[in-house]
């Protein structure tokens, strides 16, 4: 019902007044009747409608003389005595008018107040809510008083009366700080359910910051799967106990507002009786009307008493009185959970303003756990499209180890420009690319996708260095204006113990020695991809055996804090420390020393994506590798089978000689009949026997059917058949047709 506004001396409501004036006059006591109203205790006055009538005096003995005279100014007394008494009432209804104006006017909204354990206001409590006009009018929310609930507020177990009403007077004093509490309640749990990023972050901050402020226990619910975005839901669908918090009840109880295992007690007073785990919301069912209300509901209501044995299973039972709250979670259009607060009997129960409260803990968890499933999906995607466009697993060729990291710049951009690529070349050599596209965007994760499948397209044909950059050049500026992006291209040969390394744009790699010397290698710097009408310049430098080649990215060496020249004399300090500590003969393992160059970097100092390739260089020794030069005459394939053969022999390998010396045979003759020059015959042994054939001819082989009366041709069918890969690569001076065999031993 409505409450009526009452003066400030807390007199009889002002809607009262006009039906007393309307009262028909009756016969007032004498004057002395005044003094006798009832006065309350301490003295003060009575806080009541107005004064109260005393019983009358005594009356003058009928044969007195005096008697009509005394009764005459009897009644004059009483007219004097109504005249004043109504004086002070008008002036009493005029100023609670005023000052009920001034409350209107003052307090548009009026807070809610949940009661704390043992039906006080909590400590720390609190939410701004609707006025009571807007108070949502469903089962146990129609009456509305001040706050406080049991003995604490006056309000008992689903009372709807106020303070007022019941003739019972308030305490502004006790009303406003229980109004305070409240808010201070809402407004720490509203903040610690927004600190959540993830789905179990939010709903954690809704069981900590409600358990035991708010309720005893706490189950939640969530739709499984939860919808993402606009995703239609599907009914029926099906609710997944997520979490489950309760209060600490005695010393030896181990669920001290922890997580409840799945079939543990959840009713406050059925402590043993398991909640149910899934639950089925079927279209027309009791729950599924109660979730698609918007309002949350007591659980002793009569859609709760129906809808409740559905979420909480046939074991526990609803507790008696307003101990129960069933609050849907209503995320974007979408039911897409509902949480059950309860209390234990021995506390105050819920009051209709708890309804508002646990109406706006449920709305901001709904809308976090809304954005936590966007958050995922973005996150998810981010990951699976940095994934593809980062190798997975890189190859360990023969004579070089490699490991690798990438950090993006920020948790919340997950995808950016930066790159790194090893690709396996002809004759055991390996590619090594690092790269980065300016920018930390989507836009600049395709753009490095895109330069990343050119390069490992240009790695393939065995271009040189400073070829692979003026076509990644070119592309670039296919792509489109201001498309800028940085490169490192460097060719590790295991055989001859050397690297070949151009440079577009970027930081220079770092060469750590096995003695424990880190140096900057001194590559021309070039300008960046993307610039167009620029040379670029190849150096050949030499790479010893145990000597370590760092590539990595502006991000690990430039930030606010330090210049890109002094990161990068720090990173050479850092890695000549390392190195130091495993001594001059054996050095850092490649993974650990990628995890303690990250460690460089302090809390601000990570501004940029960082991508890190490190290379090992062990090499090929010289006791694998045979090398022949043949002349191109009739001869050079006898010649090359005895030659093979021996080498066969040397390596334990004797069982690869039937099919070394046919392949071998196939190809020096191809290569005799085109050559001009000396042909030259290489074999190396890895975990795979390597065969190379070169020659001075630029054309490449083709494999063809041969037809039965073709005196040729079916020389590199052979090769496709027996040889586990082969292929041809064009150099410069040439081509080279290679196969791999593999080895038994």
């Amino acid at each position: 019902m409505t409450e009526h506004p009452t003066s400030h001396e807390g007199r009889q409501p002002l809607a009262a007044r006009p039906q007393e004036r309307t009262r028909p006059r009756q016969e007032a006591p004498g004057p002395a009747d005044d003094a006798a109203v009832a006065a309350p205790p301490h003295g003060r006055p009575h806080p009541g409608t107005g004064p109260v009538p005393a019983q009358p005096g005594p009356a003058a003995p009928p044969d007195d003389p005096d008697g009509p005279r005394t009764a005459n100014a009897a009644r004059g007394a009483s007219r004097t005595a109504r005249s004043a008494s109504a004086t002070r009432r008008a002036a009493g209804a005029a100023h609670g008018d005023a000052q009920a104006r001034a409350r209107t006017d003052a307090e548009p909204e009026r807070p809610a107040t949940c009661g704390a354990p043992g039906g006080g206001a909590p400590a720390g409590a609190a939410a701004r809510v609707p006025a009571q006009s807007d108070a949502p009018a469903g089962d146990g929310a129609t009456g509305g008083g001040p706050a406080g609930s049991g003995p604490a507020g006056g309000g008992g177990a689903g009372g709807g009366g106020t303070a007022a009403s019941a003739g019972v007077p308030q305490d502004p004093v006790g009303t406003a700080r229980r109004e305070g509490d409240r808010l201070r309640f809402v407004g720490a749990a509203t903040r610690r359910i927004a600190r959540g990023i993830d789905l179990d972050e939010i709903v954690l901050g809704l069981c900590r910051a409600t358990v035991p402020t708010f309720a005893d226990a706490i189950l939640v619910y969530l739709r499984d799967p939860l919808p993402v975005g606009d995703e239609r839901p599907v009914d029926p669908f099906v609710l997944r106990l997520r979490r489950a918090d309760r209060l600490r009840l005695t010393e030896d109880d181990p669920g001290d507002l922890g997580l409840l295992p799945a079939g543990t007690a959840v009713a406050p007073d059925v402590e043993q009786s398991p909640a149910a785990e899934l639950c089925e919301v079927r279209p027309g069912g009791h729950l599924a009307e109660v979730l698609r209300g918007v309002r949350p509901v007591f659980g002793d209501s009569a859609a709760a008493r129906a809808a409740l044995p559905e979420l909480l299973g046939e074991g526990p039972s609803v507790p008696a009185g307003h101990r129960a709250i069933l609050a849907p979670l209503r995320g974007r259009r979408r039911v897409i959970g509902a949480a059950v607060f309860l209390r234990r009997p021995d506390r105050a129960p819920f009051e209709p303003n708890d309804l508002l409260v646990a109406a706006q803990l449920a709305t901001h968890t709904a809308l976090g756990i809304d954005k936590a499933v966007l958050y995922g999906r973005e996150a998810y995607i981010a990951d699976e499209l940095q994934r593809t466009m980062l190798p997975e697993n890189l190859p360990q060729p023969t004579g070089v180890r490699l490991a690798s990291r990438y950090l993006p710049a920020a948790e919340t951009a997950r995808v950016g420009g930066d790159w790194y690529d090893a690709i396996p070349l002809p004759g055991s050599r390996v590619a090594l690319v690092v790269g980065d596209v300016m920018g930390h965007s989507m836009t600049s994760a395709a753009i490095m996708g895109q330069l990343r499948t050119t390069a490992q397209t240009l790695a393939g044909l065995d271009l040189p260095p400073q070829e692979v950059l003026h076509h990644l050049d070119e592309q670039a500026q296919r792509l489109g204006e201001n498309r800028m992006a940085t490169c490192l291209y460097a060719v590790y040969d295991p055989v001859a113990h050397r690297i070949t390394i151009a440079n577009a744009g970027h930081p220079p790699p770092i060469l750590l020695h096995l003695g424990g010397r880190a140096e900057v290698l001194r590559v021309p710097p070039g300008a960046p991809i993307g610039v167009g009408g620029v040379d670029f310049e190849a150096v050949e430098l030499d790479a010893p055996a145990g000597a370590t080649l760092l590539l990595y990215t502006d991000g690990l060496v430039e930030s606010r804090l330090r210049d890109v020249w002094t990161g990068i004399e720090q990173l050479r300090e850092r890695l000549a420390a390392t190195a130091q500590l495993t001594g001059p003969d054996h050095p850092p393992p490649l993974e650990a020393l990628c995890d303690d160059v990250l460690d460089m970097l302090g809390p601000g100092d990570r501004d940029d994506d960082i991508a890190l390739l490190a290379a090992r260089f062990d090499g090929i020794t010289p006791s694998d590798v045979a090398y022949w030069f043949l002349e191109p005459e009739d001869a050079a394939p006898g010649r090359a089978r005895r030659l093979a053969r021996r080498a066969l022999a040397r390596w334990g390998l004797e069982e690869l000689n039937d099919s070394v010396e046919l392949l071998v045979s196939e190809v020096v003759t191809n290569a005799v009949r085109y050559a001009s020059r000396p042909v030259t015959l290489r074999l190396l042994r890895t975990d795979v026997l390597r065969c190379e054939v070169g020659d001075d001819s630029p054309q490449l082989p083709r494999q063809r059917r041969a037809r039965d009366t073709d005196e040729g041709g079916r020389g590199l069918f052979l090769v496709n058949r027996l040889a586990r890969r082969w292929g041809a690569t064009r150099l410069s001076t040439g081509k080279v047709v290679w196969f791999e065999l593999p080895t038994r031993s």
